[in-house]
């Protein structure tokens, strides 16, 4: 039976914090200067974490919430990489076996990764993945699932974030995430908004695939029919299912969507400023910020990972 939505508060991010304390690594903030004509931007480089991407956080708490009896059965998850190897470190730090049933257009980089910490691969469509997210079941497999995203635990473990941000940047006036499912917003923004309720929490989307934005039009949770696939492939669903419509709308005041291209640009920056590697995913807050839709700062902008095939990320900012 799948636990009703319940609101993450700040009691449980705090415990979720001990549970990862030594897993997850607390990220740099780091200052962008762009320049006196730009708005005050900071990142938060996530794309550092043992994983190279924020996942770790929510699958180390929720791995280290599991009962003795859930832990013997094993995990599964679904993902296009970041979520999988995030389960599969917790997973393999915990001594228990992880499936992952994986979205076979994921970047090999990422496959490659979930196959070294033990992972076993279930390769599907990306529709088989959606249908399974949503029905958070697949058939075959029995273990624990750890879905990755719409889970208390896994978004409370992404609240960690949230806490450091708060500590590093007091001022923090906004804060932008990507929205891929929705776990990261949610988990990040109640951290924040439980401290500086006065900050705004924007997410950002792809213009390929932007449903929350489009449910935001629409009123209510809705299915993105001009959905493309892009190498934004750790953000941007074909639909925001009802279940994270009901945790986002307390949480999130706003989205953004940017070009593939505004996209790539950001990545550029972010490589070019912090000489470090931005997916795709990774960049869309960064190049939210950049439209200027977002004012003037101080705006936090979370890189949320750096899985992204070197080749692959050459040939983009070139």
């Amino acid at each position: 039976m799948i636990p009703p939505v319940r609101p993450i508060e700040l009691s449980d991010i705090e415990v979720a914090r001990g549970n990862v304390a030594d897993t997850v690594l607390r990220t740099p903030l780091v200052r962008l200067e762009l320049g006196p004509d730009m708005p005050e931007l900071w990142l938060k480089l996530e794309n550092l974490q043992p994983t190279n991407a924020y996942k770790i956080r929510g699958a180390s708490n929720a791995v280290a919430k599991l009962s003795d009896e859930e832990r013997a059965r094993g995990v599964w998850t679904i993902s296009a990489g970041n979520a999988g190897q995030g389960v599969a470190y917790a997973a393999r730090k915990a001594g228990i076996s992880c499936s992952v049933v994986a979205i076979e257009t994921a970047p090999q980089t990422k496959l490659d990764r979930m196959r070294a910490l033990g992972a076993t691969i279930v390769p599907v469509s990306y529709e088989q993945a959606w249908k399974a997210a949503e029905a958070h079941a697949f058939e075959g497999l029995d273990g624990t699932f750890i879905h990755p995203f719409d889970s208390h635990n896994f978004i409370a473990g992404h609240g960690t974030m949230g806490l450091e941000i708060v500590e590093q940047l007091p001022t923090v006036r906004t804060l932008i995430t990507a929205i891929g499912g929705g776990g990261l917003i949610t988990g990040v923004g109640s951290a924040v908004k439980a401290l500086r309720p006065d900050t705004k929490v924007i997410g950002a989307e792809p213009e390929t695939a932007s449903p929350y934005a489009y449910s935001l039009a629409q009123g209510g949770p809705s299915k993105f029919d001009a959905w493309q696939a892009s190498f934004v492939d750790g953000a941007g669903g074909q639909s925001v299912t009802a279940r994270m419509w009901e945790r986002m709308q307390p949480i999130v005041d706003g989205a953004i969507t940017v070009t593939l291209d505004q996209t790539r640009e950001a990545m550029r920056l972010i490589a070019e400023k912090t000489r470090t590697i931005a997916e795709g995913a990774g960049g869309l807050a960064l190049a939210a910020a950049l439209t200027g839709q977002a004012g003037e700062g101080p705006i936090v902008c979370v890189v949320s990972g750096g899985n992204i095939d070197l080749a692959k990320f050459s040939e983009l900012i070139a």
